[in-house]
């Protein structure tokens, strides 16, 4: 009875959503659902480095291709000079993912999310450029998934910059559900003896198709007549589509916001595809689900986080350097509590940033495809980018919003939201994809017991839910007990709500009490998921639920990945343990506070009892969260603060990978960092000689002023003759002016200093 109550709410699950669970991998994001993770594990499996060859890069070419493009010229011109797009072509910009063997570079995952973050550090539209190459190419499905006459035609036209390729997915009627292709359909078809393809499409959003040379085109196959003969099969295919393809429809742009990265349409009706035009040939037809989500973990999970990372150094190093140099009331104004807040909210999540990158990047080199650890990292690093850069501009106020060279924030700022909308956007990640697809994947025991309601009612399948059922009700006992004597435990032990406030100093007891903390979110939240089981199939259309435990999720996943930084660079950061400390205070709190929200409101006809038993096992109790995660105290704020607006260890570390110009160059991120330390030590003077009530040295004096011109220097913004082409045309009188001067023209008086007009040397002046 209970075998056929179970099957009643479950819904089957579709030929996609087969596909779509068995293709990725799962690891730690497996480990989190257990309820009992081990950063061990992650210390000692995952260490991201670059060798030497890439670090290289990442000096020289990197630096050179930084240096020939002027954010603001590119935004302007909506494109980069020839002598720039030649430069990424020649130098291997877009086959860093490439086998060496076939001319690529051959580079890791960290490697090109190092390239990708700095690029974002003094332009974003090259970031996005060279992103798309290396992580949806098509390059690196043809090196997976090719045939070999189709490797031995792209691949070294693709790695040496001969073809610019896009991948072509999303549509009108298909946007964060792109793998839906609806209004891209293929039908197999014969003629004249060959086998192919009959495809229409219509595809919107997509990156570098006004420039691209080939692209990957995902279409829905069908096969009405049979004709690919168990050679293939229906369903989501990969066609690989040259740009002089006939009837295909390249070159339309779209401009998203003020980027001016390529992005445009893909179209084509009626259009014929060979069949060895097909991605990995005919065999392969169908196949492009799997294709599609193998690749997808890098495109979502390291390069768009790498924009954010590269967002986080830039406002950190110099809107820190800022708030330093800037003053107000003759104070800098990194002396104001408000500035310090924003500032220290910005660096941890800078760190949490960094942290979540470092950690996704060694699992993919690692060969891991993790989707669910993907989604968290696309989802959290995007709007957590968003919102470090939100900071830089209340803190940067004026010189943020005003355009020009010396602007660095403007372009990340309204670049930020349309990472937030690709691949996913974030609403739809964070309410649907994060646990929709952890739920059944990562869970120890879920994905067999679904697969158990979906046969027929046999015996077999019988005693198979049984078994799984009571491994789901043992894990939901075994976490019910975890939460509550790890709770109790951090409780008894003091170690959360009578906690010294600088505890976080000793750095081996910082690490001993957040992975304790950890460990108790981690039980709370595989607790909670084992109660989503209450849910059945509704669980799927319970998005403000699924909502607040992918925020749970995140917080721990990333909470993990700050300490096992932490403990990478503990020994080579000093006074990393206050960043961190901040980091994790905030992450704690905002896993625990998802989790209250969603007892708080647990849904569904047994949500009442599901919520009790969540309630008491998160140690939820009257209303009170008992060993409740405090934010960071102002104290905390302000050491943070302190260390991103003076010369420390921690400001090297987000200088680290930021683009600087040579000293003779103007570069107003450059610039403003250099200023740091010396409008530091003039700071440090004037006060010495306030508090001694003496006049300056001669050398105290040369360096306040050095600094003081220092300073006017850099708070300057850019003014503009004209703001058009139109009103550089000679003879251009703004509309507004030309009014006026109709107006003032009937007046008998003409100005309130001059009042009749006199000639006087040849010239009308009013006189009063």
């Amino acid at each position: 009875m209970m075998y056929k109550a179970a099957k009643g709410v479950m819904p089957p699950i579709s030929a996609t959503e087969q596909i779509a669970l068995g293709s990725g991998t799962i690891g730690f994001d497996r480990d989190i659902f257990t309820g009992s993770p081990s950063l061990k594990h992650l210390v000692d499996t995952y260490d991201p480095k670059l060798t030497v060859e890439e670090q290289d890069f990442l000096d020289h070419e990197v630096n050179h291709l930084c240096a020939l493009l002027n954010d603001y010229d590119v935004s302007t011109r909506k494109d980069f000079t020839k002598e720039a797009w030649d430069y990424m072509r020649n130098e291997g910009f877009f086959a860093m993912k490439i086998p060496k063997e076939w001319g690529g570079k051959g580079f890791s995952t960290h490697a090109v999310s190092a390239v990708l973050s700095k690029l974002a550090t003094q332009c974003f539209d090259a970031n996005a450029t060279v992103a798309v190459p290396n992580s949806l190419g098509p390059g690196e499905l043809l090196v997976r998934y090719g045939t070999q006459s189709q490797k031995e035609y792209f691949l070294p036209r693709l790695a040496d910059g001969t073809l610019i390729p896009c991948f072509g997915l999303t549509g009108p009627h298909s946007g964060s559900d792109a793998t839906s292709l609806i209004g891209s359909e293929g039908i197999v078809e014969q003629r004249n003896g060959e086998l192919g393809i009959r495809a229409t499409f219509k595809k919107r959003y997509i990156t570098l198709a006004p420039v691209a040379g080939v692209v990957g085109l995902g279409l829905n196959l069908h096969d009405p007549n049979n004709l690919l003969k168990d050679q293939g099969q229906e369903g989501f295919t990969v066609a690989l589509l040259e740009r002089d393809h006939p009837g295909l429809r390249m070159g339309d742009r779209h401009i998203p916001l003020n980027a001016a990265f390529m992005n445009g349409t893909v179209e084509g009706e009626d259009v014929w595809i060979p069949m060895d035009s097909i991605l990995g040939g005919q065999e392969r037809c169908g196949f492009g689900w799997n294709m599609f989500v193998e690749c997808l973990a890098e495109g979502r999970g390291v390069s768009l986080p790498a924009g954010s990372i590269g967002a986080a150094r830039t406002v950190t190093a110099a809107v820190g350097a800022y708030a330093r140099v800037r003053k107000q009331f003759r104070v800098p104004i990194a002396e104001f509590g408000g500035i310090q807040e924003a500032l220290a909210d910005a660096a941890s999540d800078g760190l949490i940033c960094i942290a979540g990158g470092d950690l996704m990047n060694a699992i993919v080199d690692n060969h891991e495809a993790p989707m669910v650890i993907s989604s968290i990292m696309k989802q959290n690093c995007t709007e957590r980018g968003r919102r470090i850069v939100e900071k830089g501009m209340d803190i940067a106020a004026g010189s943020a919003i005003c355009r020009g060279d010396k602007n660095y924030l403007g372009n990340a700022y309204m670049s930020l939201p349309i990472a937030i909308t690709v691949e996913g956007a974030n609403i739809m990640t964070r309410s649907f994809q994060v646990i929709g697809q952890g739920l059944t994947r990562c869970h120890p025991h879920m994905l067999e017991l679904i697969y158990s309601l979906q046969g027929d009612s046999s015996p077999e399948n019988v005693a198979k839910f049984g078994t799984q059922l009571r491994k789901v009700i043992g894990h939901g006992l075994t976490n019910f007990g975890h939460s509550l004597t790890r709770g109790v435990g951090s409780m008894v032990s003091l170690s959360t709500p009578f906690r010294s406030s600088t505890a976080y100093k000793n750095g081996d007891k910082l690490l001993a009490h957040h992975e304790k903390q950890l460990l108790r979110l981690s039980a709370n939240f595989a607790l909670t998921a084992d109660l989503c089981f209450t849910l059945g199939g509704k669980l799927k259309f319970e998005e403000l639920l699924m909502g607040r435990l992918a925020d749970a999720l995140g917080g721990i996943f990333l909470g993990y990945a700050t300490l096992h930084h932490y403990t990478r660079h503990k020994n080579s950061i000093k006074n990393l343990e206050a960043l961190t400390e901040h980091a994790m205070l905030r992450l704690e709190h905002e896993a625990q506070q998802a989790l209250i929200d969603a007892s708080n409101n647990f849904p569904g006809v047994l949500g009442t009892p599901a919520s009790l038993v969540m309630k008491l096992g998160c140690l939820q109790l009257g209303g009170v969260q008992l060993g409740e995660y405090p934010k960071p105290n102002d104290a905390l704020t302000k050491e943070v603060a302190r260390l991103v607006t003076t010369p420390s260890e921690v400001r090297d570390m987000f200088q680290e990978n930021v683009y600087m110009t040579n000293n003779n160059e103007e570069h107003q991120v450059s610039d403003l960092i250099r200023a740091l330390p010396v409008c530091v030590r003039a700071d440090q003077a004037a006060s010495l000689i306030r508090r001694e009530k003496r006049d300056a040295t001669e050398e105290e004096a040369a360096w306040i002023a050095h600094a003081d011109a220092i300073r006017d220097a850099l708070i300057q913004v850019d003014a503009f003759e004209h703001a058009t082409m139109q009103e550089a045309q000679p003879g251009y009188v703004r509309p507004a002016l030309e009014g006026t001067a109709v107006r003032m023209a009937s007046l008998e008086r003409k100005s309130f200093a001059f009042g009749t007009a006199e000639h006087i040397d040849g010239k009308n002046v009013e006189r009063a």
